[in-house]
């Protein structure tokens, strides 16, 4: 796992300098103002998305330059989860920074200071005691927490639907959102059939009950343009969003040519979305955006439901980080749960949902809507055979439309939200 230091003022950067340097650990710099010469960068340094990065500052009160820091380099995909200050004023900074998944540690708060220097007879009783009133005060009104909008709260993850669509950074992610708060439903239908008429007719059936239809057009013996035409078309009908399951997963010049060719037909429109792999780094999401359909997206796997994956944490975590940095096109993740330091205004998509837990002939590992949208924290379960191979595929789609529905009730119901 990468870390990297981070210091805001020039002054205090000796120290980290010294830990960059003893521990060989790479360090940055964040700039108060960026210059319109030279790099013109926020942060200056080695970036690598992904990495943890702690931050050192001389001074906090309530904490709001720490999370600039942070929503900075956030955008470049580096996470934080702790800060080290020299002095904490004690002025509400520790609770926000709680709040926010954000651990500080001081060398010493304004308390201890004022014992040391009235130890070493530098203040006076009265200045001690004036200021110890001062903290005491405070401490139960906290110095507020002013941020610019950009660095405002989001909702939690765990929040109503529509409480997340002003947070999201593109159109579909809105939208998908809002469909799914107006049809009631976090169902997803992985249509992972062969041909035309089979894709069509569950499209019809099954799309006043889903959210989204994922499909693997490469697996079809008989698709066309003709197909691509009239699953638009219901997809607008039912309102449901196509994503195209292609899992794009090569370097970035490849991925658009394999986007522009017409086997699938993407650059018509039909699908709104497309999968990836992070696996190839960040020139596989900016290849995709250079030739997307204007307003479309991606969604990044960064978690698989088959026994054995190798997706191991560290993987996860870098695939988030690259999900993060890149908001105008990425709307969220295919995950198993919700990865830390994901931010509510990505989307998770959980497959190998059915209404029994279990594991098939191939490892397909399963779990149930309540256990994905639950405990797992997602917000769409992905499934497929449990619909399609069922003898009444609507009657199904609506057991697992109305217990994910019921179970995402229960969720926000636990965190004291009302829908």
């Amino acid at each position: 796992m990468e870390w990297c230091l981070i210091s805001y003022h020039l002054i205090i950067t000796s120290f980290p300098k010294l830990i960059s340097v003893n521990h060989d650990i790479p360090m940055l710099i964040r700039r108060k103002e960026v210059k319109t010469y030279g790099t013109k960068k926020a942060i200056e340094g080695s970036i690598v998305p992904g990495a943890y990065c702690l931050v050192v500052e001389d001074v906090i009160s309530s904490g709001g330059s720490i999370l600039e820091t942070v929503a900075s380099l956030e955008k470049e995909g580096i996470l934080v989860k702790m800060a080290v200050v020299l002095l904490d004023r004690e002025q509400g900074a520790d609770r926000n920074l709680r709040e926010r998944g954000i651990i500080a540690i001081s060398v010493f708060n304004m308390t201890e200071m004022m014992d040391i220097l009235y130890s070493a007879g530098k203040v006076t009783s009265a200045e001690m005691e004036s200021v110890q009133k001062y903290l005491q005060t405070n401490a139960s009104d906290p110095v507020p927490l002013t941020l610019p909008p950009s660095l405002t709260p989001s909702p939690k993850p765990h929040t109503a639907y529509s409480d997340r669509i002003s947070a999201t950074s593109h159109p579909l992610s809105a939208r998908l959102l809002s469909i799914m708060d107006d049809k009631k439903t976090n169902l997803a239908l992985s249509a992972d059939v062969q041909t035309s008429k089979k894709l069509l007719e569950l499209a019809d059936t099954v799309g006043p009950h889903i959210c989204l239809l994922k499909t693997h057009a490469d697996i079809m013996t008989d698709f066309t343009m003709e197909t691509a035409s009239n699953l638009k078309m219901l997809a607008q009908q039912h309102n449901f969003i196509v994503m195209e399951d292609r899992k794009f997963g090569d370097i970035g010049n490849t991925v658009k040519l394999q986007y522009s060719s017409p086997a699938l037909s993407l650059p018509s429109g039909w699908a709104e979305l497309v999968t990836c792999h992070a696996l190839p780094g960040p020139g596989v999401v900016e290849g995709l955006k250079e030739v997307a359909v204007e307003g479309s997206g991606c969604v990044m796997v960064v978690e698989m439901s088959s026994q054995g994956s190798l997706t191991t944490p560290d993987y996860v975590t870098g695939a988030v980080a690259m999900a993060i940095a890149h908001p105008e096109f990425v709307v969220g993740v295919v995950s198993r749960h919700r990865p830390t330091g994901l931010p509510p205004s990505m989307i998770v998509m959980t497959p190998g949902v059915k209404l029994l837990q279990g594991t098939d002939s191939l490892r397909q590992k399963y779990i149930t809507p309540e256990e994905a949208i639950e405990d797992l924290d997602s917000d769409i379960i992905i499934v497929g055979r449990g619909i399609y191979t069922s003898p009444n595929t609507v009657e199904t789609a609506k057991q697992f439309k109305e217990r994910g529905y019921s179970a995402y009730l229960q969720r926000i119901q636990k965190n004291g939200q009302e829908h």
